[in-house]
């Protein structure tokens, strides 16, 4: 990777990027603090709201995997700022629906946008981050946290005043669908379709084993990455979809301060992010991921054991700490594993990973029903612990940054 300072266009690519990240963040959490009153307002119960919000991840699943197609089709800028402009109308049209099947609806529209404008955004981000020879994707999902910050802000201030959602969701896809229509000038435009290149022979193959045997162990570590990613992901939703209602219908919290428990997830998730870069650079990323997911699974499962306000609001602030990193470092394990074409692992990765937002709603949800929401929310520290089992597919610490044509640490010595 060139070490080369970043020239006018990859430093506008950079912002632009950031831009969208900014947006994809910020539109998703101006509705998750309406939670519970669109949960109260439909007469939902536990299972059925959480089969509800489920339509998010079941729509990111069914549009996942076209996303590798879309990018060769119409480029990644072109993929991410129009799926942004439609995921906004999705979540309105969720945050105004007057039944449940119609929440699932709006909610399945915004999840399938929402995949095909993570996938792109990522890809633009891995792009410019090879122009500039040096990790920024952290700094990029950074970006996404504080736009998740700022919607989710937003979003508790509107339901604290009792402002309409219809007026509320729909001023804010103007407000940050206007924003990634801006970001799109400056992106980097046109995606070259780069061809398939023959992968550097496997290690695993060598010294007399069978090539077979190395093409397993591919999978094997394709696999362990899904589960980091996953596991970020399960924690993410408990964040997403249950902390407001947690802290309104067991700890009795106003709508207000409902809304601080995601906040608090977003803001520290944000912070690690922000430190992820130089965390990992020095220490590897097998080394942050395992610490990460043992701060989530202590954080949380603290907080679950002595059920306090301000501790369970400390307790998703450390699981958001916990899980800074895992995305991105599975996002960049999978887009580097050697012996797949170019974008595959990405785009399977990503899919894959969204497992985790689509099981855990419905699950947190039937056992809630079934024993208690904070029984439920144990899927946190369970996740938290099959973190630091499957982080041992990650990158060790090196002395130089990872070439894209390079075969990860992990896979080469484990």
């Amino acid at each position: 990777m060139t070490t080369a300072p970043p020239d006018r266009r990859l430093r506008r690519a950079r912002a632009a990027t950031g831009a969208l990240f900014f947006t994809n963040g910020a539109l998703f959490a101006n509705l998750v603090p309406r939670y519970p009153e669109i949960k109260a307002d439909l007469g939902l119960s536990n299972a059925q709201f959480g089969l509800a919000v489920a339509g998010f991840p079941v729509g990111a699943m069914l549009a996942g995997l076209a996303a590798g197609a879309l990018i060769r089709r119409v480029g990644s800028d072109r993929l991410a700022v129009g799926a942004t402009l439609v995921a906004a109308l999705g979540q309105l049209g969720a945050g105004v629906a007057p039944v449940g099947v119609l929440l699932a609806a709006g909610l399945l529209l915004a999840g399938a946008m929402d995949a095909l404008a993570d996938v792109a955004q990522n890809s633009q981000g891995l792009r410019v981050q090879r122009g500039y020879g040096r990790s920024i994707l952290n700094s990029l999902h950074a970006i996404w946290s504080v736009g998740a910050v700022v919607g989710g802000a937003l979003g508790a201030l509107a339901a604290g005043a009792a402002l309409p959602r219809g007026l509320h969701l729909g001023a804010s896809a103007l407000l940050f669908g206007g924003l990634a229509l801006l970001a799109f000038r400056w992106m980097l435009h046109d995606d070259p379709v780069e061809p398939v290149q023959a992968a550097p022979e496997h290690p695993v193959s060598r010294a007399g084993r069978r090539p077979g045997r190395g093409r397993l162990r591919l999978y094997a570590a394709l696999g362990a990455l899904v589960l980091v990613g996953a596991g970020g992901g399960v924690i993410e939703d408990s964040g997403n979809s249950w902390s407001a209602i947690y802290l309104t219908d067991v700890l009795g919290a106003s709508a207000f301060v409902a809304g601080t428990g995601f906040i608090a997830l977003q803001g520290m998730q944000c912070l690690g992010r922000f430190l992820g870069d130089p965390l990992v650079d020095r220490f590897g990323q097998r080394a942050v991921a395992r610490t990460g997911g043992l701060v989530a699974l202590v954080g949380m499962g603290s907080a679950l054991l002595v059920p306090t306000l301000p501790g369970t609001v400390v307790g998703f602030g450390l699981a958001g700490l916990g899980i800074a990193t895992l995305i991105p470092a599975a996002m960049h394990g999978a887009d580097t594993l050697p012996g797949l074409a170019p974008g595959t692992g990405l785009t399977v990765v990503s899919w894959l990973l969204r497992l985790g937002f689509l099981l855990s709603p419905p699950v947190v949800g039937a056992v809630a029903d079934t024993v208690s929401l904070r029984v439920g929310l144990l899927v946190v520290p369970l996740a938290g612990l099959v973190v630091v089992i499957a982080a041992g597919v990650l990158s060790g610490r090196t002395a130089r940054p990872v070439l894209d044509a390079e075969v990860p640490e992990a896979v080469a010595t484990r």
